[in-house]
């Protein structure tokens, strides 16, 4: 490819994002009270958003429904061509109905208006002629008009759709501000993604516990103390003393530094190499909080408590096997 070519080829992108950009900025301009109406109509609604479009609106449509059920606001794409062949059903009169249609009479929403007016359903639609049947007969219309296409034939919907798509996304985190939706409610329902696993996975989740879980006394013979390190594979032991309460941590890094000073492991206490007061976590804790612990701290493993009793531990590899980290 020639420098020649290149350079034709980002003129073209520049020019088209340009005519994007332009067609969002002046709908932000002519926004007015029928979108306050129209979310109005949708955080009343007991049922669903039943979000329908055809052809390239429908792709936005459905984009536009999941973006909605993800933030708070239940939402559904409904085909209008499998709407007039069953699936019509899906509607019931505690629904809200948003169409898409730049052209505002595509004839498969055309068809399915009739039963959508006996179902009693309130209908937004979002279309670029105020003079369309769709807008004529909906109790909103939303205008996602635009002066041109950024195709240069002025023909494959290209500004139209990104038009209705950031429409879309402007209705849905409207909605969302008003519900006061959380980060942890988004989170609940992205229990997959990565937001939803720092956002829901507790430490009592992830940490060891039982016999998995490292433990020596004060007088225990450093030596031994080495072994229950290398038997659990945490990199570390808690330490308890005489009634069974957390006393102390020893650690690689303990270790090393015993090591330093010629400390004989063979005729050596842990408590005399141990760190007293350790770094601890609650068990109810978010993992996440456990990671910002590890990482600001500069350690590799914390131990968990549960009441002020010792009821876990965990390390890094525990949280990176859970996918928090």
């Amino acid at each position: 490819m020639t420098s020649r070519d290149t350079t034709r080829f980002l003129d073209r992108a520049r020019h088209v994002l340009s005519i994007e950009a332009t067609a969002i900025e002046n709908i932000a301009q002519r926004l007015d009270a029928p979108f306050s109406e129209a979310c109005a109509l949708m955080l009343a609604c007991t049922g669903r958003i039943v979000v329908t479009g055809m052809g390239k609106s429908g792709h936005v449509a459905r984009k536009i429904a999941a973006t909605m059920s993800s933030t708070g606001s239940p939402a559904l794409f409904l085909h209008p061509a499998e709407a007039a062949h069953g699936d019509l059903g899906m509607i019931t009169p505690q629904d809200v109905v948003l169409a898409l249609s730049y052209s505002g009479e595509s004839d498969e929403l055309l068809t399915i208006l009739p039963s959508l007016k006996r179902i009693g359903v309130p209908l937004i639609a979002m279309t670029g002629n105020s003079k369309s049947t769709l807008a004529r007969e909906a109790h909103v219309w939303l205008d996602s008009a635009v002066e041109q296409e950024a195709c240069p034939l002025n023909l494959a919907p290209t500004a139209s759709t990104t038009v209705a798509l950031a429409l879309g996304d402007a209705l849905a985190v409207a909605m969302l501000e008003e519900r006061d939706f959380s980060a942890e409610d988004f989170a609940h329902s992205h229990p997959g993604g990565s937001l939803g696993r720092r956002l829901l996975i507790r430490v009592s989740d992830v940490m060891r516990q039982g016999d998995d879980l490292p433990t020596v006394h004060l007088d225990t013979p450093l030596r031994d103390a080495l072994m229950e390190i290398s038997r659990k594979g945490l990199g570390m032991t808690a330490v308890m003393d005489q009634n069974n309460a957390l006393a102390g941590i020893f650690t690689d890094g303990d270790l090393r530094r015993a090591l330093d000073r010629g400390v004989d492991v063979h005729h050596t206490r842990v408590l005399e190499v141990m760190t007293p007061n350790p770094i601890t976590i609650e068990a109810g804790k978010l993992a996440a909080e456990a990671v910002r612990i590890m990482e600001e701290r500069r350690i590799g493993a914390l131990l968990v408590t549960e009441g002020g009793k010792l009821a876990g531990a965990l390390n890094m590899h525990d949280l990176l096997r859970a996918r928090v980290v």
